[in-house]
């Protein structure tokens, strides 16, 4: 049974559906609030923290996705080339580096404008697409961060899919 069989004649908020998935999946959660819930996902090279909130506002559901990184302050202007260069490639969602927290940070927002309704399906490809390209592009940020590398050296590494467990 596909994810959003679940859902098909029910008007449900899209955080439940959050959860639903997160419940599906026996990943740890935190429903925060109505519209806010926080999880893990174990991945192959760490755990990532999601993070997703539903504004009405801008019928948007927003994702973020962080990790630890703490690079030395000479190794900050690399990683942001790098970062660039990460951005580049990706499709959907982008990443950034949150400095004051040491969070490599992956965003992405699911724009329901004109009371559209996210389906189970679509929460979850957003999910597993930031869990991938984080498991995809950390070890080139490792590379560069703590193995001196340049940006062009350590994609090369990120050209592979990476296969976690999102």
């Amino acid at each position: 049974m596909a994810l959003s069989e679940q859902f098909m004649h029910e008007d449900l908020h899209p955080i439940d559906i959050v959860e639903y998935i997160a419940e599906h999946h026996q990943w740890d959660f935190d429903r925060i609030g109505e519209d806010q819930i926080a999880m893990v996902v174990e991945g192959q090279w760490r755990n990532y923290t999601l993070t997703l909130a539903w504004s009405a506002h801008d019928e948007t559901l927003r994702l973020i996705c962080t990790f630890e990184m703490e690079p030395p302050r000479d190794r900050i202007p690399a990683l942001y080339e790098t970062l660039n260069a990460v951005n580049d490639q990706c499709w959907a969602g982008s990443f950034t580096f949150w400095a004051e927290q040491n969070l490599m940070v992956y965003r992405y927002g699911l724009v329901l404008a004109g009371g559209q309704e996210a389906c189970a399906e679509q929460i979850d490809t957003m999910i597993n697409a930031a869990v991938l390209s984080s498991e995809r592009y950390y070890p080139a940020l490792q590379l560069v961060v703590w193995g001196n590398r340049s940006t062009e050296n350590a994609m090369q590494v990120a050209i592979a899919e990476a296969y976690g467990r999102a």
